[in-house]
């Protein structure tokens, strides 16, 4: 019986999360309606329950443990309780970006309770402090105007957190982290958030070329920092973040083809000095040949994507734990087997379409300093999302680096919610200009605040202070 509603809920949860994937892209298209766009995102939170629950009753017929029910139950209060928080808080908010949040951890939720029901357990009361943290952040950046004059207090704390990593705890070569009163920190997470609101603040004040330098020597610290930590995927996500973001704000070419160049010499050289490095560079070239020892991580994650075909093994069937590191850098590879191909390529549209109202909301944004910032936030999550993916699937070398809001890890879920809450601010403040210049171009274009009938009421002996001029 277990086994027939396992093959059958594999085939109902691909529908429900191509459907959902549907409505979130169809959604973003130009001129939608408000009334249809809102019916789309209530259709993609009815398919976000459902294939929780389904997930759920899976994972249940198969194992018969009861604490499954009052884990489930327990999700389903939380993710109502955030939905609610931010549909009421925040009435302004992207309702695509918060249900692909949800969507995002519940996927991550589900997937760890099959890796290890402690570790989800674990996930779920950091998601709980995480979110509780992060709900005021979307008010404090539509409201506070003065992050972009703390330039200097962004690089003294960057820097000096960073510091920290040097004294950490080495993991798998690098040092990513410290324990601080048992609790694993990893820096590098956060401050890759204060580096975007560094960049964008020295951006913001000038583009100049003696601008330009100093902003290059503090990026430069960081990513220096990060390399002798041996923390090369963070290295190559702030030294990637910083380019692109320099490239938009100056628009010179010249930046981005050098810093490229730059990229390119620092890769060689840290194949020679680095020793995992090399490691890495062996198991993506021939992870077969080496399987017993370099390449044993990446081959067994081939090995779960090829099994897992287009339509999966289905959930609980495959055996993900094969894979050393499934439950943070190569999660995605075990959503590949259990779930199917097709499901991952959903997963990869929802990221993608993530990634998309990032780059939405930077390019409308009228405040160049938010502008930067919001841009800067959007590279760090995609660009994250393509080293992981492209880490499972063999596409470039593994960087150790984490599926945002996926994986397990409380630094990484905590950013990821600190990175969308962000966002959220920034949609919200530009909804704000939006209505604020649409009342601008109303009160322009109505007849009573024409120059000639100003000149009328003021002949007619109206007082000229209740007339109000728009000065672009």
């Amino acid at each position: 019986m277990a086994h027939l509603i396992t093959e059958l809920s594999k085939y109902t949860m691909l529908i429900l999360f191509a459907l959902y994937t549907y409505q979130g892209f169809s959604a973003l298209k130009r001129n939608c309606p408000v009334k249809k766009q809102n019916r789309k995102y209530r259709r993609q939170i009815f398919y976000i329950y459902l294939i929780h629950c389904n997930a759920y009753a899976v994972l249940y017929a198969s194992t018969k443990n009861r604490d499954l029910v009052i884990f489930y139950l327990a999700q389903v209060v939380f993710f109502s309780v955030v939905l609610i928080l931010y549909y009421t808080i925040y009435k302004k908010s992207s309702r695509l970006v918060v249900n692909h949040m949800c969507m995002l951890m519940m996927l991550g939720f589900v997937m760890l309770t099959r890796l290890s029901f402690d570790s989800a357990i674990r996930q779920f009361e950091i998601a709980i402090v995480a979110v509780g943290v992060t709900m005021l952040i979307p008010l404090f950046i539509s409201r506070l105007d003065f992050f972009r004059n703390l330039t200097w207090l962004y690089a003294i704390v960057g820097i000096g957190m960073l510091g920290l990593v040097a004294v950490g705890a080495a993991t798998k070569g690098a040092k990513l982290s410290f324990t601080v009163a048992g609790i694993t920190i990893q820096p590098s997470e956060f401050i890759k958030i204060i580096f975007v609101f560094l960049i964008a603040a020295m951006l913001y004040e000038s583009t100049e070329f003696v601008q330009v330098v100093k902003a290059t020597l503090l990026a430069a610290m960081h990513v220096m920092i990060l390399v002798l930590s041996k923390d090369l995927g963070g290295a190559l996500i702030f030294f990637v973040t910083y380019l692109l973001m320099l490239y938009v704000a100056t628009k010179k070419p010249l930046y981005l083809f050098s810093g490229l160049g730059a990229g390119c010499v620092a890769s060689v050289i840290a194949y020679f000095l680095f020793n995992h490095v090399r490691v890495r560079v062996i198991a993506w070239k021939e992870p077969l040949a080496h399987y017993e020892l370099e390449g044993n991580q990446v081959s067994n994650s081939l090995f779960a994507i090829g099994t897992g075909g287009w339509f999966g093994m289905g959930l609980n069937q495959g055996m993900p734990n094969r894979i050393p590191e499934v439950r943070k850098d190569f999660i995605f590879s075990a959503i590949a087997e259990e779930f199917g191909g097709i499901f991952a390529l959903c997963l990869i549209l929802v990221c993608l379409c993530c990634f998309l109202m990032f780059l939405n909301i930077a390019m409308q944004m009228k405040d160049r300093f938010y502008k930067y910032v919001a841009l800067g936030l959007g590279v760090i999550y995609g660009f994250q999302v393509f080293l992981t993916i492209g880490g499972n699937i063999k596409f470039i070398p593994s960087t150790g680096v984490t599926l945002p809001l996926v994986s397990y890890g409380g630094s990484s879920l905590l950013s990821s919610l600190m990175i969308f809450s962000i966002i959220q601010g920034l949609y919200i403040l530009r909804q704000r200009e939006g209505e604020s210049h649409e009342g601008q171009r109303k009160r322009k274009n109505n007849p009573k605040n024409k120059p000639g009938d100003r000149r009328k009421r003021k002949s007619d002996g109206e007082e000229e202070d209740f007339i109000t001029f728009d000065i672009d």
